[in-house]
């Protein structure tokens, strides 16, 4: 029997319509006006808009970070995700110096396996190419790790140098992938921490203070500049300010295959509002990029309304505040860098971007669901509504009214870095492949009912 889902606002990327929408098994069969029920399980939308499930293009579940792990793993994520109507994630494996990607990837899906809520991709962050590193990126790519993340931060943990990320870009120009870089001047950062840790400065604010914009922004330009000599595209995660926007906004303006993400924190939240340096509860927003000041976030809007932003993820990465960013009490690089925020996305940009009038719904559909899967190769099986499409579908209450709180959010982490937020928009049904997992704020799927996504290189916009 078919799932029938009628009298609902139909919303996707271009256009905004009445529409029935027919779900067989985990597909949308049809969508148009005047489906006739013919004995269909059907499902009464009146009042709700219908929106594709939301993809969230940057998660990290279960990762080890700083001597400790995120909080959230792939059953608790991914739970979370779906009750605040994502449907889909793309998380990162890392790759440790000295091995295999293929070694990465198996840790990976082990972690996934058995817990995840919902459809789910990955990324690969490199970080040694080495003898065989190319060929282990071809590998990758045969395996639907259609992606690759470099850091320009994080000296002898994460960071690569030039040379790396120019061999990487040259060799996703061959195979199709995409590099997604990490851009802050990692080398000049250190220098500057080294130096406010030595003038007796430890509190979180630093964290902040000694990552200054124009370190970001120096990372972008030269990102893009090595990806225009590679001939390939490039996508800049959680892209936080003015600054370094000009410089996506430049290379695009030229006609370049450039890219780039920001996250909610880096609209609504600030260093003034949140990070005044007055107390330890601001080690509850230490995450890299940092804080910037709130003269940043019109930019971020306007950039995200003018397509010089193409996507919102979270970079989902909590830490307890209890027991694990208080491993930073006496020095703010001892911070475990993330916060929660998997939950609260759709909330978030729906209020803050659609009801504050900065957005259409087009443009909210298109960077929370539509840009991301299609940049990283899950269109049109995801982040639409259409014929042939995964029955990813989200039933969504406009004037739903709902407030962020650790309370009652459903992430394992003992904060919200949007605490006491009041929203006005909230999922009210989710259907993840046809199946409704969600049902009022309530998760009523199974753990381990989540399938592993085998992305399409040059499955994105610069095809």
């Amino acid at each position: 029997m078919a799932l029938l889902i009628k009298n609902g606002t139909v919303v996707t990327a271009d256009e905004t319509f009445a529409a029935d929408v027919l779900i067989e098994g985990s597909t949308i069969r049809e969508v148009r006006a005047g489906i006739p029920a013919n004995g269909h399980t059907v499902v009464d939308a009146s009042g709700l808009l219908v929106l594709p499930g939301g993809v969230d293009a940057h998660t990290h579940l279960d990762m080890p970070f700083g001597g400790t792990t995120s909080a959230d793993d792939f059953e608790t994520g991914t739970r979370a995700a779906a009750i605040g109507g994502t449907t889909t994630i793309v998380d990162f494996a890392i790759q440790a110096r000295g091995t295999k990607m293929r070694n990465a990837l198996d840790t990976w899906w082990k972690k996934a396996e058995g817990k995840a809520c919902i459809d789910y991709g990955l990324h690969m962050i490199v970080t040694d190419l080495g003898t065989s590193g190319l060929e282990d990126m071809d590998d990758m790519v045969r395996e639907g790790v259609a992606s690759f993340k470099l850091f320009m931060a994080y000296p002898n943990v994460l960071m690569v140098d030039d040379a790396t990320i120019f061999k990487a870009l040259k060799q996703t120009a061959k195979n199709g992938a995409l590099v997604c870089m990490h851009a802050e001047n990692g080398s000049v950062i250190d220098v500057i921490v080294q130096q406010t840790l030595a003038e007796g400065k430890t509190a979180p604010v630093y964290h902040a203070l000694t990552r200054p914009t124009t370190a970001e922004a120096e990372a972008v330009h030269r990102a893009i500049a090595l990806a225009e000599i590679a001939g390939a595209p490039v996508y800049i995660v959680h892209l936080s300010s003015e600054d370094a926007l000009n410089q996506v906004r430049e290379a695009r303006d030229r006609g370049l295959p450039a890219f780039a993400e920001t996250c909610p924190q880096y609209l609504l939240l600030s260093i003034e509002d949140q990070m005044p340096g007055k107390s330890f509860d601001e080690a509850k927003y230490v995450f890299t990029p940092p804080l910037r000041k709130k003269k940043n976030q019109a930019k971020l809007w306007d950039g995200l309304k003018q397509d010089h932003l193409q996507v919102v993820s979270t970079d989902h990465c909590p830490f307890c505040f209890a027991d694990q960013k208080a491993l930073g009490k006496d020095d703010f690089t001892k911070i475990p860098n993330g916060g929660p925020g998997i939950e609260n996305r759709m909330q978030l940009i729906h209020h803050h971007g659609v009801n504050a009038g900065r957005l259409s719904l087009n443009r909210f559909v298109e960077i929370t669901s539509t840009a991301p899967a299609r940049i990283f190769g899950m269109y049109p099986r995801k982040g639409t509504i259409a014929a042939g499409s995964d029955a990813d579908i989200v039933l969504w209450g406009p004037k739903e009214k709902h407030t962020i709180s650790a309370a009652t959010h459903n992430m394992r982490v003992d904060y919200s870095m949007f605490e006491g937020f009041e929203v006005v928009g909230n999922a009210r049904q989710v259907y993840s492949r046809g199946e409704l997992i969600v049902e009022n704020g309530k998760y009523i799927g199974k753990a381990g009912r989540g399938t592993y996504l085998r992305r399409d290189a040059r499955g994105g916009a610069w095809c």
